[in-house]
């Protein structure tokens, strides 16, 4: 006899209550409410083969509401997950485990991308089905052609970023992306409407999606839904009338249910409605088998798009994608720049240079896709041929990303996680405040993304002290994980590009300037900005008396105060220090020899003081911001607030 798909979703509410309760910490409402839903899409409607979690061309399945991580370990441990063992399950969020709090990708195989952080998992999605749309078109249908699907809450659509992402999914027409709005009307608070009372569906509707409401516990409604949603040619937004903890008795519908744990007597009545009588982590076989079967009915559909894959004259080119492989080559017109750059030491904005790079790194990498939010000018992210991406034609390599920080920077998550493609972006440095949630959340995941940010100091000039980052290049250096370039001139931007390319789990930024700097760099034969900081002019006349430490715009500060000191007898060394993560990362002996041991140590950045003690200690002198800028040219800011070759003299 047929197991009821009922009983099925109970497995998932009972595991997840007995996760919960063995933890004595997590939220078992959110999953014991969406387990209907849950179980008709992957049960009937979501394409993946749990023996091969990595199948390039499965769907994507995103938890934005990743309090709720108990509902896809649960759904992974039943459909088949190898790694997410009944012993993982009852592991839940302890030392070690492959279940912590909140799902994390590479963490957990069937993990797409680390949720928690409400409403990122919602903007990833965007990223995940761009880089299907982008894929589809480069490689074709045989090759590419899966969905994404969302489970998101309420809080999810409160967060600022959802606007972003559900905006920029409507424009573009993602007709593969589907949100499952777990509509129960619940908050930490108590009920969502102490705090919104909008109109969800009118909002995604306006936004330029196709929308339904169903009940969340119909699982036939839920079917008729899902295979709506396939049918449409935008993306689509379900919202699924649930009630939070569904089976817990007394608890069921009830908002504090959201991170309440039952206790022994309330999970004993919530077992006896449902007619659960097994041990705690245990599921029926007749119930388990039902679920391995959901989990082993990809297989078919995998092979066959294996052997579709092998007969495309595309194979290779795709699979060295994925896999993030450069192509053969795909250095070698910006090395014959960088060659150039070094022998003609031009002079102009680092932002300039970027572009310079992106115009030969751009023909020769394909899966790059770049984009701004509306400052495409101003970023030079754009290189003269590319063509946007936009519906109906995706194979465009340049996204118009509008006003919209977070959700650019969330969606490039999406992208990269989704795999081959390496997805890069542009706005103001300043900007990267908006940004900063899914920057720290993209080095968390290792996300190969690349952000470039330009007007990076007060040389940005008359827009004045709300558009100058004092503080940001500091504040992006301390997360973990994140490579923070600041380069000099031509050579070191093009170098940058390049460490930044060649990274496989790390993303990175791009710090770069508006106004023209001379060039300082005259050798190319090394990529020295790979070391993070390198002596780029030694000192002559006898043993470093002075040492100047810079990075950016003010290492030609630096050269120009060398020249002074030279001419007056002081011997002294300068220091680029493009990019500090970098240079931690070197032999201790290599740090000790660029530190040196001169007697006198000097620190030079359009920035605040914060973290450069690792190279001139706590005695050094700090040449630079202490507080916010003005609105003035460039060239009287910099006299202004002292940060000049006769300053550093000076100090």
């Amino acid at each position: 006899m047929p197991v009821s798909p009922v009983k099925m979703a109970d497995a998932i509410r009972v595991l997840s209550m007995d996760a919960v309760h063995k933890a004595k910490s997590g939220h078992q409402g959110m999953p014991m409410g969406m387990a209907d839903v849950a179980t008709v899409l992957w049960g009937k409607f979501l394409k993946f083969d749990a023996s091969k979690p990595d199948w390039a061309d499965r769907d994507r399945f995103v938890l934005s509401a990743g309090h709720g991580s108990m509902l896809l370990y649960s759904l992974l441990h039943l459909t088949g997950f190898k790694a997410v063992t009944m012993q993982e399950i009852e592991n839940f969020r302890q030392w070690g485990s492959l279940t912590p709090g909140h799902p994390e990708v590479h963490h957990t195989p069937g993990v797409e991308c680390t949720t928690g952080p409400l409403g990122q998992g919602l903007a990833m999605s965007v990223g995940m089905a761009m880089a299907e749309a982008h894929l589809a078109a480069r490689f074709g249908p045989d090759v590419v052609d899966h969905r994404t699907w969302v489970i998101a809450g309420d809080g999810c659509l409160m967060e600022g970023v959802s606007h972003e992402a559900i905006s920029l999914a409507g424009r573009l027409k993602l007709s593969k992306l589907t949100v499952l709005f777990d509509d129960n009307n619940t908050t930490i608070d108590g009920e969502a409407t102490i705090a919104e009372t909008g109109d969800q569906l009118a909002r995604f509707k306006a936004a330029g999606w196709a929308v339904k409401a169903v009940d969340g516990h119909d699982h036939g409604k839920i079917a008729a839904a899902l295979r709506w949603a396939i049918k449409q040619d935008r993306p689509t937004l379900i919202a699924c009338k649930t009630l939070i903890s569904k089976g817990a008795g007394p608890k069921e519908g009830d908002p504090h249910s959201h991170g309440y744990t039952l206790f022994d007597d309330q999970i004993k009545d919530a077992r006896l409605a449902m007619g659960w009588d097994a041990q705690p982590f245990t599921v029926p076989e007749d119930i388990a088998k039902a679920w391995k079967s959901v989990g082993r009915r990809g297989a078919r559909v995998r092979k066959a798009w294996e052997a579709a894959v092998a007969a495309s004259p595309l194979a290779d080119d795709f699979a060295r994608a994925i896999k993030g492989q450069l192509p053969a080559g795909a250095f070698e017109r910006v090395d014959a720049h960088i060659a150039e750059a070094a022998r003609t030491k031009p002079g102009n904005a680092t932002r300039v240079h970027s572009g310079a790079a992106l115009d030969q790194l751009i023909p020769a990498i394909p899966e790059m896709i770049g984009g701004s939010a509306d400052l495409t000018g101003s970023n030079n992210t754009f290189v003269k041929g590319m063509k946007p991406f936009d519906a109906p034609d995706y194979a465009g390599r340049y996204v118009h990303y509008g006003v919209r920080e977070f959700g650019m920077a969330a969606a490039m998550n999406g992208m990269a996680l989704h795999g081959g493609v390496i997805p890069y972006s542009g706005t103001f440095l300043a900007f990267a405040d908006y940004s900063r949630p899914a920057i720290r959340l993209g080095a968390l995941m290792g996300a190969k993304v690349i952000h470039v940010m330009t007007h990076d100091s007060i040389g940005l000039g008359e827009d004045g002290p709300t558009h100058q980052p004092v503080e940001h290049v500091a504040s992006l250096r301390a997360i973990p994980n994140l490579l923070v370039f600041r380069p000099a001139d031509a050579v070191e931007t093009a170098e940058c590009w390049k460490i930044a390319l060649e990274q496989v789990s790390t993303p990175s930024v791009m710090c770069l300037s508006r106004q023209k700097i001379p060039g300082v760099r005259d050798t190319a034969a090394e990529n020295l900005s790979a070391k993070g900081a390198y002596e780029l002019l030694a000192a002559e006349g006898g043993e470093a008396a002075v040492t100047i430490f810079a990075s950016g715009t003010e290492v030609s500060v630096a050269v120009a105060a060398r020249d002074i000191l030279q001419a007056q007898g002081k011997p002294t060394r300068v220091v680029s220090t493009p990019c500090w993560e970098l240079f931690e990362q070197q032999p201790a002996a290599y740090r000790q020899a660029v530190i040196g041991r001169a007697p006198t140590r000097i620190a030079v950045e359009a920035a605040v003081r914060q973290g450069w003690e690792r190279f001139i200690g706590e005695a050094g002198k700090f040449v630079g911001m202490t507080g916010f800028g003005a609105s003035a040219p460039y060239e009287r800011l910099y006299k202004e607030f002292g940060i000049t070759a006769e300053a550093v003299v000076a100090a």
